[in-house]
């Protein structure tokens, strides 16, 4: 292996360190944290024979460009984007080569909101619980801007592709592209949907505007809501990722990957797990729209994805092998 340095020469609105969170750390109080999109990241990863969870860079609003210092294989995906490389289009949600010196770019997003670049072997990142994860709560920024450097510990210097040429590698890949992506989002019902008549139907029925005051704690929708039928305190108790939540004001509020994890509003449904990379996704200014669905068809729906996950996952352990390079681990049967 080597080290290859890589230049930021843009960051859009934010760029930082990203994975896909830290594991057992809401027991000690803290969020999970990780990628908006968990999806997007994971096939980035997958794309260049890295583990799922390995750290990467996640980008808001486009406008990303890094210069590396030898070859590296990277992978874009994420939100509907136009990539350059040395000013050439290249293709998204697609391993492909960034000779050194030439500049890959991140152009505008045309869907979605974040881009995430995974780079074929280790990124040096800082770790906190385990995590590359930033959580700026904790003093933990992971922010990335021009003049930053990213090391990576690589093995595909020396490697020769033109990107006017064939797909380096030929993979399964999933159709789901989380930025584009215009059907309702499942929710599951929670027994706080009692709690206000008639707003599952006021749900259903309804279209929601992602405001500008959303960030990864949580998506606040404009749109109508109801309030309880009565004033009764709520004893706060623990929050899902995915949780609608009704706040004292006239909103709704669904919770993400940064949320406190507890609260004390009424919840009145949790968006399906195969449905969250879409909520990663969106930005002020998209629109939602939301279909109750029951526990099994959202379990059946989270095991699709997986299984095309689990499929990619396999085909790049198969061909990373096959090129005599280190690749993901063979998900486990």
């Amino acid at each position: 292996m080597s080290t290859v340095a890589i230049a930021v020469t843009g960051a859009g609105w934010s760029t930082t360190y990203q994975d896909l969170g830290r594991q057992d750390a809401e027991r000690l109080g803290v969020p999970t944290g990780g990628a908006a999109d968990q999806y997007s990241a994971a096939v980035a990863n997958l794309l260049v024979g890295n583990p799922r969870g390995a750290p990467l860079l996640e980008s808001l609003g486009g406008g990303l460009a890094v210069v590396p210092d030898a070859d590296v294989l990277v992978a874009v995906t994420g939100a509907d984007s136009r990539v350059t490389v040395g000013g050439a289009a290249v293709p998204t949600w697609s391993p492909v080569l960034v000779p050194k010196g030439c500049e890959l770019r991140v152009h505008e997003l045309r869907r979605g909101v974040r881009s995430y670049l995974a780079v074929h072997g280790r990124v040096d990142a800082a770790r906190f619980l385990g995590s590359a994860a930033p959580d700026p709560r904790m003093g933990f920024g992971q922010v990335l801007g021009p003049g930053s450097e990213v090391r990576v510990r690589t093995v595909s210097r020396g490697w020769s592709y033109g990107h006017f040429g064939q797909p380096l590698l030929r993979l399964p890949l999933p159709g789901f592209r989380p930025g584009a992506l215009d059907r309702p989002v499942d929710v599951v019902p929670t027994h706080g949907a009692g709690a206000a008549s008639g707003i599952r139907e006021l749900v259903a029925d309804s279209l929601y505007t992602v405001t500008v005051r959303s960030d990864h704690v949580g998506l606040r929708l404009d749109g109508p809501v109801k309030h309880p039928d009565d004033d009764t305190e709520i004893v706060s108790h623990g929050v899902p990722i995915g949780a609608l939540e009704i706040p004292h004001a006239d909103e709704l509020i669904v919770l993400g990957r940064y949320r406190t994890l507890t609260a004390g509003y009424p919840i009145i449904g949790v968006a399906a797990r195969a449905c969250l990379p879409v909520l990663g996704q969106a930005g002020p200014g998209r629109r939602l729209r939301f279909r109750w669905v029951d526990r099994e068809t959202a379990v059946r729906r989270s095991a699709e994805q997986e299984a095309a996950l689990r499929a990619l996952e396999s085909a790049t352990s198969d061909a990373f092998a096959a090129l005599g390079l280190p690749g993901p681990c063979r998900p486990t049967e």
